[in-house]
């Protein structure tokens, strides 16, 4: 079931069908980086918009990968990478061997720490990944500390520890890493995310400021379609609903087969006409929403609500 988009700071609700956790009250959407890991790891059924890397680690600094998933915070594009191996450690059920990272992975962190020195780190960012793939962000958090003391100039460790302290509400110290990664990969990946601290923050125009870099990279779909919720949630924020409306009605058009991203702009859209007191559209997106997937968030409670 995909998620409702959420609001930052919200860790109320349930789990979805995926494990992953879901936002709280309906009124709370414009959340990004919340939808999970599965989101960021290019898992068969993917989240959402800072899913712009298959692995929390292989966007290092110079990598390159495609994708689109079928159910994206933003996964839209099939990876035509393949995934890297990761063998289990002793006591996850498998061979003795340690987990791994990607290659590039490994040569950022040689090429910051040495040869030697670069393959522990390697191995330590792995087990933070691990942690992180679990939803285990205390456990990642103090694994990856070290490491961005030992690595700083790691676009993967800034990268990873940035989403793992925004999973635990601390916006400000996200957008501090997350902006070092930006500056470091020179990628947009994580904008969404980023600005959505900054909407945390109460830092709008900040946050707008990322929504237009990312507009004008032109990424895949899924990221602009949670950059432009966290933009319009800025918005609703300020009390501009028609300002937040208008940035979302593009979305509006119908598609033959919807994808999360879809899914999670028409809800958008929705809940910001009833607010808006146009219940007739608001009615008709809903409607829209549960036709395509009935079990997608709330739709069905919000659909009675509204007769």
């Amino acid at each position: 079931m995909p998620q409702r988009p959420g609001e930052p700071g919200d860790r109320r609700g349930g789990k979805t069908r995926a494990g992953r956790p879901e936002p709280g009250p309906a009124a709370k959407w414009g959340s990004v980086a919340r939808h999970g890991v599965r989101a960021l790891q290019g898992s068969d059924e993917p989240d959402s918009a800072t899913d712009a890397w298959r692995d929390a680690v292989v966007r290092a600094k110079g990598s390159s990968v495609s994708w689109e998933p079928d159910e994206v915070w933003v996964a839209d594009p099939t990876d035509t990478t393949p995934p890297p191996v990761t063998p289990r450690r002793r006591g996850d059920g498998a061979s003795g061997h340690r987990r791994s990272v990607p290659a590039p992975v490994v040569e950022e962190l040689s090429a910051v720490a040495g040869s030697q020195r670069g393959s522990k780190l390697s191995a330590r960012l792995a087990d933070a990944t691990h942690a992180y793939d679990r939803e285990r962000y205390q456990e990642a958090r103090r694994l990856l500390r070290p490491l961005v003391d030992e690595a700083p100039e790691s676009a993967a460790v800034q990268e990873l520890y940035g989403l793992t302290l925004y999973r635990g509400g601390q916006w400000s110290l996200a957008a501090k890493h997350l902006e070092i990664f930006r500056q470091i990969s020179g990628s947009t990946d994580q904008h969404p995310v980023l600005a959505d601290c900054y909407r945390a923050l109460k830092r709008y125009e900040r946050a707008e400021e990322l929504w237009d870099e990312l507009r004008e990279a032109s990424p895949s779909g899924d990221p602009v379609a949670e950059g432009r919720i966290v933009a319009a949630g800025c918005r609703a924020d300020q009390g501009n609903l028609s300002g937040a409306i208008a940035l979302l009605e593009r979305s509006a058009k119908r598609v033959h087969r919807p994808q999360d991203r879809h899914l999670r702009q028409w809800y958008t859209l929705a809940d910001l006409y009833e607010r808006a007191g146009d219940l007739p559209r608001a009615r008709e997106l809903f409607t829209r929403i549960d036709t395509a997937e009935p079990d997608a968030f709330d739709v069905r409670a919000r659909l009675r609500a509204l007769r």
